[in-house]
């Protein structure tokens, strides 16, 4: 009788130990692909920037982070404010100007808003414990352009700082004036401080913009990519800097001239050559090969992709649905690792902290140009990059089987 009970109760102590494990609720996780996702993503990176900018606070909170093959430490860590500035300015501004969507992100977009005001206010302001200078490097030539950029992108941000700012920001944009581009993409930023100048205070050099646009034009080298330079590296520049920055250029000069047309007719053709083969970087798990310099901009290799999404430039060959999975991808793979963050703030690497992948100019604020990634929340909800079905994109689709269309270059001359 006494093995009977013992046998019964080891019965029924197995059975629901086997049934409690087989319906345990997993925790629930965001689709990967969807917009609440990307601004969960966006939330967790920015909020420690803009919020502390917000309240003064950014010199106190920002850890005085450089590459360990720093050149420069002293120098690196004082241009860094800027740096973040412009770099999470740049992909966020877009998304600032948007008036609609859940009120959960509603909610969310108010805040932030009101702390990019008074961000600004602050970064401009020399009273301020977070003012930034403009006059310390050539450095601050490329973070006043990606702070250019960010307004060029959002009419918004203009419309809603107070004049006393905006007189601060134009006076900080020309102060980068007196530093000469290096010979290479940086003439792109000259270019687009500019641009910025001749939207907001009519007052412009047009020969820095014409140099840059002709200097580009004779750095083409074909199939949609241009050198960096006298020379041609296998990097993520063209995605980095140029064609977003070629783009943001060419949108805004062609309403002051039509000189440039058929050069822009070119770099149009160029731009959907170059995100056809982006898309094709981006491998099945959303990795990309980790080549070139400035890698530790992790998500920031598909700025161009990202940008193209934004603007509905798509060409052809690629789908919204495809795109947004390919980009949610890589969103996903570069900031899975746990590793990614320390005490809120990114790490230098491409998938968590990877201190040997820097580069000696790298600073705490280096790694956020991966906001870029987030352009296309710039789109609303209902726009069709965000309520198309998700399909795989082209490395996907190759290394799980399926049939697929070949790749094939384009000559534009």
């Amino acid at each position: 009788m006494k093995n009977r009970i013992l046998f019964f109760f080891l019965l029924v102590l197995t059975v629901h130990t086997v049934y409690g494990q087989s319906v345990k609720k997993k925790p629930t996780s965001l689709n990967e692909t969807s917009r609440a996702f990307w601004l969960k993503e966006m939330d967790r990176m920015l909020r420690p920037v803009v919020r502390s900018l917000a309240h003064d606070s950014l010199r106190l909170n920002m850890p005085q982070m450089t590459s360990i093959h720093v050149d420069n430490r002293a120098h690196r860590i004082e241009v860094q404010y800027v740096e973040v500035l412009g770099r999470v300015l740049s992909g966020m501004a877009p998304w600032l100007s948007l008036d609609d969507g859940s009120v959960e992100e509603r909610r969310l977009r108010d805040q932030y808003r009101k702390w990019t005001v008074q961000a600004l206010k602050n970064a401009l302001d020399s009273n301020a414990r977070d003012f930034m200078r403009f006059d310390l490097g050539g450095q601050q030539l490329v973070d006043a352009s990606f702070i250019a950029l960010g307004f060029m992108r959002s009419p918004w941000l203009w419309d809603h700082i107070d004049n006393q700012t905006k007189k601060n920001l134009i006076t900080s944009i020309k102060i980068t004036r007196q530093f000469r581009p290096a010979y290479s993409n940086w003439l792109l930023f000259s270019a687009m401080n500019e641009a910025f100048l001749a939207k907001y205070s009519d007052d412009w050099d047009v020969m820095r913009v014409d140099y840059a646009l002709q200097q580009l034009e004779q750095w083409y080298v074909g199939d949609g990519m241009y050198m960096d330079g006298p020379h041609y590296a296998f990097d993520y520049y063209n995605s980095y800097v140029i064609h977003p920055f070629l783009a943001g250029i060419m949108d805004f000069i062609q309403l002051k001239t039509k000189s440039y047309d058929r050069m822009f007719a070119k770099v149009r053709l160029r731009n959907e050559r170059y995100a056809i083969i982006q898309e094709r970087l981006i491998n099945a798990d959303g990795s990309f090969p980790p080549t070139g310099r400035s890698v530790i901009y992790r998500a920031a290799a598909f700025h161009h992709l990202a940008d193209m999404a934004f603007k509905k430039r798509l060409p052809g060959e690629l789908t919204e649905g495809q795109v947004r999975g390919a980009l949610s991808a890589v969103l996903k793979k570069t900031t899975e690792s746990p590793s990614t963050y320390q005490n809120g703030w990114l790490t230098l690497g491409m998938y968590g902290s990877q201190p040997g992948l820097g580069d000696p100019y790298n600073n705490q604020g280096s790694p956020y140009l991966c906001s870029v990634i987030f352009l296309p929340l710039g789109l609303s909800d209902q726009d069709p990059f965000w309520t198309s079905e998700v399909t795989d994109w082209s490395a996907k689709r190759i290394w799980s089987g399926q049939d697929w269309n070949k790749d094939q270059s384009k000559v534009i001359q």
